[in-house]
């Protein structure tokens, strides 16, 4: 059985970086997508970033693009989010996620397993 687990939340400045990292473990994720998606406790997830985990082409929301890039690294079974020029906005729990298929590849309805997350605060 695979889990999915964040790391690399915290609390930062505006303007300032991190980078999250999503690592599957279990068993080898054998291609499809990875995505992250963030939440506030007044909103619904959200999704920010996605992957293809066989040739790479990413997806991006457009409140995100831009500023964040999300990679993944196949041998190590683990998805990146750079996240720069952060804003206080961007404050949110935040999900990876993977997916066998997807048609939009931002819904959260298409994503089968799930982290159970990170948080991200961004103080201005």
């Amino acid at each position: 059985q695979v889990t999915l687990v964040e790391s690399g939340g915290g609390s930062v400045q505006a303007g300032g970086f991190l980078r999250l990292s999503c690592v599957a473990s279990g068993s080898p994720l054998s291609g499809g997508f990875m995505a992250w998606f963030r939440q506030t406790p007044e909103n619904a997830r959200e999704g920010i970033a996605a992957v293809a985990l066989d040739n790479g082409g990413t997806i991006y929301a457009a409140s995100v693009k831009g500023r964040f890039t999300i990679s993944r690294d196949n041998a190590r079974s683990t998805a990146y989010l750079q996240m720069t020029n952060l804003k206080p906005e961007d404050t949110a729990k935040y999900y990876c996620a993977h997916a066998r298929t997807v048609v939009d590849g931002l819904r959260p309805n298409e994503y089968q397993l799930w982290g159970r997350g990170t948080q991200v605060t961004v103080a201005s």
